[in-house]
């Protein structure tokens, strides 16, 4: 059974989640503060955080680095903040997905099971399994990345992201396809999310990420991942 923390302080939308979430057979655990959310996070190790950023002990991004800092747990934040900055600061630190208040039930219910799903392990599909480029390889099947002989730890999504664009090595992936392969079918528009994490990728990957090598940008059409670098 998946088990969902969330994390909000206004009692009406805890109690509305928790008996949507429970009606769906998920089990539920809830915190008003960031503190607890952190402290049952560790004791219960959810599946999945729905978490609020207008916490009263602090912001919630910062629950977010915390979180990042032991788990891959995906988090997907609920906020009344809608400005871009302000939802490309909570991708940065490692949100999974970013949803504004008010907000549709079946909508966040939908992406809360992408999240979950990204999260899952995929069965093999007879592909090359493993994908070596110079200085760290890819294993596809073990959903594992390593760089220079050490592990390099990737949330759902980073790894998601890449996967799609080891697959079609060589190849442009566009960004709509991107983000409904790696988000879901109801995404196409949101190209801030790529660009968020197309940079944590190049920052774990990559020797130069301000001159990457492997994964290239085509401006304005989407991205592409090189096994062999290219010329500079």
């Amino acid at each position: 059974m998946t088990r969902v923390l969330v994390v909000d302080d206004e009692p009406q939308i805890v109690r509305a989640l928790v008996i949507n979430l429970k009606a769906r057979g998920y089990q539920v655990d809830s915190a008003q503060d960031g503190a607890t959310a952190l402290e049952l996070a560790g004791a219960h190790r959810p599946d999945v955080v729905i978490l609020d950023l207008g916490l009263p002990d602090g912001d919630g991004v910062e629950v977010i680095r915390a979180l990042r800092s032991w788990t891959r747990v995906p988090v997907l934040v609920l906020s009344a903040r809608h400005s871009s900055d302000e939802k490309v600061q909570a991708l940065d630190a490692g949100a999974d997905d970013y949803v504004t208040k008010p907000f549709g039930m079946d909508e966040l219910l939908a992406r809360l099971r992408a999240a979950v799903r990204r999260a899952e392990p995929v069965a093999g599909t007879g592909e090359e399994s493993i994908v070596e480029a110079p200085g760290f390889t890819v294993d596809l099947g073990a959903k594992r990345v390593r760089r220079n002989g050490a592990d390099v730890r990737l949330t759902p999504t980073e790894w998601h992201l890449l996967e799609v664009l080891v697959r079609h090595d060589g190849r442009l992936v566009g960004q709509k396809q991107l983000l409904q392969e790696v988000w879901g079918p109801s995404y196409g528009t949101e190209t801030n999310y790529l660009r968020v994490y197309m940079a944590q990728l190049r920052r774990k990957l990559e020797s130069d990420p301000a001159q990457p090598r492997h994964f290239i940008t085509e401006p304005g059409r989407g991205y592409r991942f090189e096994r062999t670098p290219t010329r500079r």
